[in-house]
């Protein structure tokens, strides 16, 4: 009898807090976990990005024991002209795309005869329709391929551009290379800006 009435009793109530803080504590956890996660998943997806349009690009020479090495982001012109129609006379540009083109040297080198210590910086370039280029190297060595902070120019120098084949692609290499010096050129259309470069 007393084994009857034990199963007849009702299954003991969960108090409602508990039952209230189970989903609660369920989202929470979520909330971590997605907050954790996502931050990795844009980082991983915004280094590797297959389908995008501009792809990166790397050159990097040793001249002397001096490591010189550029990185940037390679345009296309898919049927454009890249001057003056995609960069105006005049206009403060990073030569490539997203972010600011980044040059890093492991020793002091020259560069048109002036000085750049050893470093990294970010490259800019201000294109004229006659005149000869100014090459900007600045401070701010990671940039948005916008955000040009003239205050952190560590070397101005200028250089005329020569006329070359067509190159779709904007692209950055190393024509000549010798015991001491070497030639860096921008190519970009039939644009060719070369830039002369002397390790100490």
């Amino acid at each position: 009898m007393v084994d009857e009435d034990l199963r007849m009793l009702p299954a003991p109530a969960v108090p409602e807090a508990v039952n209230a803080n189970r989903p609660q504590s369920a989202v929470a956890n979520a909330m971590r976990i997605v907050s954790v996660v996502l931050p990795m998943l844009v980082a991983c997806s915004a280094d590797a990005q297959p389908g995008r349009r501009s792809q990166r690009g790397t050159v990097t020479q040793s001249v002397h024991g001096t490591e010189i090495s550029i990185t940037y982001y390679r345009p296309v012109l898919r049927g454009r002209t890249p001057f003056p129609d995609i960069v105006s006379w005049g206009r403060t540009w990073t030569p490539g795309a997203d972010s600011a083109t980044r040059l890093e040297t492991s020793g002091d080198i020259d560069i048109e005869g002036s000085t750049l210590p050893a470093g990294k910086y970010s490259i800019w370039v201000i294109p004229a329709e006659r005149d000869p280029w100014t090459v900007i190297f600045n401070r701010t060595h990671s940039a948005f391929h916008l955000n040009y902070d003239a205050s952190q120019d560590a070397l101005r120098v200028h250089a005329r551009p020569t006329t070359g084949t067509a190159m779709e692609t904007l692209g950055f290499y190393f024509p000549v290379v010798d015991g001491d010096s070497a030639v860096l050129d921008l190519h970009w259309g039939t644009t060719v800006l070369p830039l002369r470069l002397r390790v100490h």
